[in-house]
């Protein structure tokens, strides 16, 4: 496993606390510098998207005990938001960090992106970005977070809206304490960028995902850019959203079919073989340089062993084999590796549609 960019040089980072951690698990544990922040954040970051139910149904017993495992192991980052499972995230997590040092772990939560009912879906407003964040500090049960993003920003009716009122308005939680960081996300990373560029509030993050798997290496073309910037870079969903896996993914993925196929061919080439295609996936992503961290959802704590056991291990000369041979075979050469635009137009449509009936 290559090691990242810019590893720390101490033995323990900063979110070390002597008795709740597993000294030995967080020596072996790979850190970095998430941008100019002051951060040094595990290279795997705890992705709390599944605590939402989105994928399956996940127990409180599950959920305390994946966080609690994932935090004594060395991970020191969470990422969430008001969008998974509209809050539940964020409630059960308040519930498993009661007992949890404060100062052991880094955490990220959203304002934006809110229901499933897609008239309450996004709001972007100062209004309700305010409401919203303190919202989410109540679930949480906490007095501040690290860092506060932007959520999926494409979606908005239009980038002023978040240049001249949604970033200002996460400035104003940042200035009160209550964030230490201010970050943005979404899928296409051109727009992530624009919005850096075009913005008087100061940007510490930036967050895509899905742009750093087997299917769509896109992201390493934007590294150097993060880098020379001293943005902070959060890859997310090495297993595009379930896409890499051997269930194949949720009904509500976005990916096309004709492209779903290509990676369900992936996993019955790599089932037939033997050979643990998700294994194959999260390798891919944590072995590339230059990423300072990469979210992976996890909801139990056999989960959370078997990705720390991907992250200290090496894969077999068979396994190696396989992985080169899907990615010529089904991936760098297939005609549809992303998703964008598709995502948003069909909000937009069923927005419209909706709107209309209610008009």
């Amino acid at each position: 496993m290559d090691q990242p960019s810019e590893p720390t040089d101490q033995a323990f980072p900063k979110t070390y606390v002597k008795g709740f951690h597993d000294d030995e698990a967080v020596k072996k544990m790979k850190y970095s510098n998430l941008g100019n922040t002051g951060m040094q954040v595990s290279i795997l970051g705890f992705g709390a998207s599944p605590f939402g139910g989105g994928y399956h149904p996940i127990s409180e017993e599950d959920a305390i005990g994946s966080i609690r495992t994932a935090l004594t192991k060395g991970i020191n980052y969470i990422d969430t938001a008001p969008w998974y499972g509209n809050g539940k995230s964020e409630e059960m997590l308040g519930k498993a960090l009661k007992d949890i040092p404060r100062e052991a772990y880094y955490i990220a939560t959203k304002v934006g992106r809110y229901q499933q009912e897609i008239t309450k879906m996004f709001d972007f407003s100062e209004e309700k970005v305010l409401k919203g964040f303190e919202e989410s500090l109540e679930k949480l049960g906490l007095s501040y977070v690290d860092l506060i993003q932007v959520h999926d920003l494409e979606f908005a009716p239009s980038p002023e809206l978040i240049l001249t009122e949604t970033l200002p308005a996460v400035q104003k939680i940042k200035e009160s304490g209550k964030a230490k960081f201010i970050g943005i996300t979404g899928y296409p990373v051109d727009e992530l960028k624009n919005i850096y560029e075009r913005s008087t509030v100061k940007i510490d993050t930036i967050l895509s995902y899905c742009h750093l798997t087997l299917n769509d290496s896109s992201l390493l073309d934007h590294v150097d850019y993060m880098k020379d910037k001293g943005v902070g870079l959060i890859n997310a969903s090495p297993l595009a959203m379930g896409l890499l896996t051997h269930g194949g993914p949720p009904v509500w993925h976005p990916l096309p079919q004709e492209a779903r196929q290509v990676a369900a061919n992936a996993a019955l080439y790599c089932q037939e073989q033997g050979i643990n295609l998700p294994k194959l996936a999260v390798d891919y992503t944590l072995s590339q340089k230059n990423i300072p961290i990469t979210l992976l959802g996890m909801s139990s704590i056999s989960e959370v062993h078997r990705n720390l056991d991907v992250l200290h291990g090496d894969l077999t000369d068979k396994e190696k084999e396989v992985r080169e041979f899907i990615l010529e075979k089904f991936f760098r050469h297939a005609k549809q590796k992303s998703w964008e635009v598709v995502e948003v137009e069909k909000y937009w449509r069923k927005l419209k549609a909706a709107q209309s009936q209610t008009s």
